[in-house]
């Protein structure tokens, strides 16, 4: 077991194991095995888009409720290990968890057959609307905004000291942007299905 578990990968693999072992368990208790159908497809992408979410939202949530306050606790001779080890990497996933987020909810609401609706707000789909407006916001602040701004303030992108240090800035502030805007993107998301509106 230890040998999974020293290796993320062996760890992810295990895991999906697993879960396909609960649900034919399940399907074999129940008597429902899974049957693959649009609804079924429906729920598949519905549990990517969550679990792709929960990935960007923690990663931005960790940025700022952990890292950017932790900063300037931490002796200048040990921040190259944040700014040149974890934080890239961290940004990896956050991208790529924003991006698959957003296009995991497009899908389900594709398959759903609301994605119009809802991007137009009518009346019915006006809560997962704003939450899919919210987070498309988002993920543009991520992709156009943060990243090329950190990519200068972690010395990616070589700049001058001053642009560095602007850079630095604007990505934290719109860093804190999108930790404002999950706020009210989380509730509508979650509002739509569940009477919070």
């Amino acid at each position: 077991m230890s040998q999974i578990l020293q290796s993320l990968g062996k760890t992810l693999v295990a895991g999906l194991v697993l879960l396909i072992l609960i649900v034919l368990i399940a399907g074999a208790v129940s008597g429902s095995p899974v049957q693959i159908t649009l609804a079924w497809e429906s729920f598949f992408f519905r549990w990517l888009h969550v679990a792709s979410g929960v990935m960007w939202i923690g990663l931005l949530w960790y940025f700022n409720f952990v890292q950017i306050p932790s900063m300037p606790k931490i002796p200048d001779e040990q921040k190259p290990a944040i700014s040149k080890v974890i934080a890239p990497e961290a940004l990896f996933w956050f991208r790529y968890a924003a991006l698959s987020t957003v296009v995991t909810g497009l899908i389900v609401a594709a398959l759903q057959g609301y994605l119009h609706a809802a991007l137009r707000l009518q009346v019915g789909y006006a809560a997962i609307g704003i939450g899919m407006w919210l987070a498309l916001v988002m993920a543009f602040n991520v992709w156009f905004i943060i990243w090329p701004n950190q990519k200068k303030a972690l010395g990616i992108v070589a700049v001058e000291p001053a642009a560095k240090a602007a850079a630095a800035r604007l990505a934290m502030l719109t860093s804190r942007t999108n930790t404002l805007l999950s706020i009210p993107m989380l509730y509508m998301m979650v509002a739509q299905s569940h009477g919070g509106l």
